[in-house]
C-alpha cells in the first residue's frame, strides 16, 4: 500500500536503482559460479593429464624391465623408478594389486595412518564395472578437496597387472586470488555504474513525469464549450508520443462532436421552423387561387383592355402563389426526414436515369462497374444526385468557354462512391464551414436547403458527403455509402 502512495517519479527512480542492483548481484553470482566451474574443470583435466603422463612412464619402465612382467614382481620392477616418476610429475604414486592390496608407494616410509593398505571394496567394484576401468573418488578434509584416481595398468599383451592410484590435492589459491581481484574490479565498475544510474534515474523520471504533468494539466483544462489547445511535445518517447497523439485526437473528436451537436441543434430548430412556416403558408394558398379565378370569371368584360389586364394580373398573382408553394414545399421536404426504404438498387443505372433530366451537353458520366448494388431509396438517391448536379450547373458562369461537369460512380472497398466535379467558381474558404448549414446560400434565389437535405438523406443511409474546392477553379462533391 505504501508503494502505491509513492509518486511515479519516485517509483521510476527506485525501480531503475533496484534494476542495477539486481543486475550487479546476478552478474557477480554468475561470475563466481563460472569460476568454480572452471576450477573444477581445470583440476579434472589436470589430473587426467598427469595420469596419462604417469601411465606412459610406467609403460616405458615395464617395457624396459628385465623382471618377469607379473603382478607379484611390481615392487621389484618399480623399486627405484617409482620415486623418479613421482618426482617428475609432482604427485604421489601408489600401486595396488588387482585385489586392492598395496604393492608399492612413492613415499619412502609410510604408515597405516597416511596410506590405505587396501582399496575399498566399492571402489574395486566401480573400477571393474566401468568400461575404461577407471574411477575417481573425491572427498573433503580439513577444508581442502582431494581427488584420488584409480585405473588399471597393463602389460604389452593388454593384461591387467595392477591398479594405479594418484592422490591429488585441489589447490585453488591461485584461482581464488584471481576471482577476488576480478570481483574487486567488478565492484568498482558497478559502483561507477550505480552513480551513473542514479543520475540517469533522476533525469529520466523528471523528464517522464514533467511530460505527464503537462498532459494532465491539459486534460484538466479541457472543456466542451470552448476551443481546446493541442499538446505539442518535441523529442518525446514513442509511448509519450502515443499518449499525446491520443489526447490530440480526442480534442479533434471533441471539437467535431461539439460542431455536430451545434449543427444538430440548429437543424432541429430549422425543422421546427420549417414545419410552422409550411403550415402557415399553405393555409391561404387555395382560397387565394379560387378568389383570383372567380374574379377573373365575373369581371365585366366591356372594357376592351380589361381582359388583358385581368389576365396579366391573374398570371402574376398565380405565379407568386406557386412561388410561395414552392418555398413551403422546400421547407417541408427539409423538415421531414426521408423514410428509409431498403430497396436494392443498381446505383450505376439510377445515376444514369437521374442525369437524363438534364439537357446540358457538357455533363459527362463514367463508372468503373456496370453493376454496383446498394440499399437505397430510389427517389432519395435521384434527389441527392439532381441537387449536386444542379448546384454544379449553377456554379458555372454563363460566359464560361468550356463548362464541364463530371459524374463518376466507383467502388472503394465495401463502399459506393459518387463524385460530382465541376469547373465552376468554387467555394470561398470562409464559406466552406457553412456549406451544409440550412438556409445558407450564395445564390440570389433558392432557400439554401438543398445541400442540407442531401447531407440529411445520405447520413440516414449510413453514408457521408464531403467536398474539396479551389476557389475560381471548381468543386468536387463525394457521396459515399455502403454497397451490398
Amino acid at each position: 500500500m505504501r508503494l502505491k502512495k509513492l509518486s511515479l517519479r519516485v517509483r521510476i527512480f527506485f525501480a531503475m536503482i533496484l534494476l542495477v542492483l539486481i543486475a550487479s548481484i546476478l552478474i557477480a553470482a554468475v561470475t563466481i559460479y563460472q569460476y568454480n566451474e572452471e576450477a573444477r574443470d581445470y583440476h579434472k583435466e589436470r589430473l587426467e593429464r598427469k595420469e596419462r603422463a604417469i601411465i606412459s612412464d610406467i609403460n616405458y619402465v615395464i617395457k624396459e624391465t628385465t623382471y618377469p612382467i607379473e603382478t607379484e614382481k611390481i615392487p621389484l620392477i618399480f623399486k627405484d623408478d617409482i620415486y623418479r616418476i613421482a618426482a617428475i610429475h609432482g604427485l604421489k604414486i601408489n600401486l595396488y594389486d588387482l585385489d586392492g592390496t598395496l604393492l608399492k608407494s612413492s613415499k619412502a616410509s609410510f604408515t597405516r595412518d597416511t596410506i590405505l593398505q587396501c582399496i575399498d571394496v566399492d571402489v574395486l567394484n566401480a573400477i571393474s564395472n566401468t568400461a575404461e576401468h577407471r574411477y575417481v573418488v573425491k572427498n573433503r578434509k580439513n577444508g581442502e578437496t582431494f581427488q584420488s584416481s584409480y585405473t588399471y595398468i597393463y602389460d604389452s599383451k593388454s593384461k591387467a597387472l595392477a591398479i594405479l592410484n594418484l592422490p591429488y590435492l585441489e589447490n585453488d589459491d591461485f584461482l581464488n586470488k584471481e576471482l577476488i581481484e576480478f570481483l574487486e574490479r567488478l565492484g568498482y565498475a558497478y559502483l561507477f555504474m550505480m552513480l551513473i544510474a542514479i543520475i540517469l534515474a533522476l533525469l529520466l523520471s523528471k523528464y517522464i513525469t514533467s511530460t505527464l504533468k503537462t498532459i494532465a494539466d491539459k486534460i484538466n483544462e479541457t472543456r466542451l464549450e470552448k476551443r481546446n489547445k493541442k499538446i505539442d511535445v518535441e523529442s518525446s518517447s514513442e509511448e509519450i508520443s502515443t499518449l499525446v497523439n491520443s489526447y490530440n485526437s480526442m480534442i479533434d473528436e471533441l471539437e467535431e462532436s461539439a460542431v455536430q451537436l451545434a449543427t444538430s441543434e440548429r437543424e432541429q430548430a430549422w425543422r421546427e421552423m420549417a414545419k410552422q412556416v409550411a403550415h402557415e403558408i399553405k393555409n391561404p394558398l387555395t382560397p387565394m387561387r379560387l378568389s383570383v379565378q372567380s374574379f377573373q370569371r365575373k369581371f365585366n368584360p366591356e372594357d376592351e383592355n380589361i381582359h388583358q389586364k385581368v389576365d396579366e394580373y391573374s398570371k402574376t398573382l398565380i405565379q407568386q402563389i406557386d412561388t410561395m408553394s414552392s418555398i413551403a414545399s422546400a421547407f417541408s421536404n427539409f423538415a421531414k426526414m426521408p423514410a428509409q426504404k431498403n430497396e436494392t438498387l443498381n446505383v450505376t443505372n439510377i445515376v444514369k436515369l437521374a442525369l437524363d433530366i438534364f439537357s446540358e451537353d457538357y455533363i459527362e458520366f463514367s463508372s468503373d462497374n456496370h453493376e454496383l448494388m446498394a440499399s437505397f431509396d430510389r427517389t432519395q438517391l435521384i434527389r441527392v444526385l439532381t441537387n449536386l448536379v444542379k448546384n454544379g450547373i449553377q456554379a458555372i458562369p454563363h460566359d464560361k468557354e468550356d463548362p464541364k461537369i463530371e459524374v463518376k460512380v466507383t467502388s472503394k472497398n465495401d463502399m459506393v462512391v459518387i463524385t460530382v466535379e465541376d469547373n465552376g467558381i468554387g467555394i470561398s474558404p470562409e464559406n466552406e464551414s457553412k456549406i451544409f448549414e440550412p438556409k445558407f446560400t450564395t445564390k440570389t434565389s433558392g432557400m439554401g436547403l438543398g445541400l442540407a437535405m442531401v447531407k440529411n438523406i445520405v447520413e440516414t443511409y449510413k453514408g457521408s458527403i464531403t467536398f474539396t474546392s479551389q476557389y475560381g477553379i471548381g468543386t468536387t462533391f463525394s457521396v459515399t455509402f455502403p454497397k451490398i
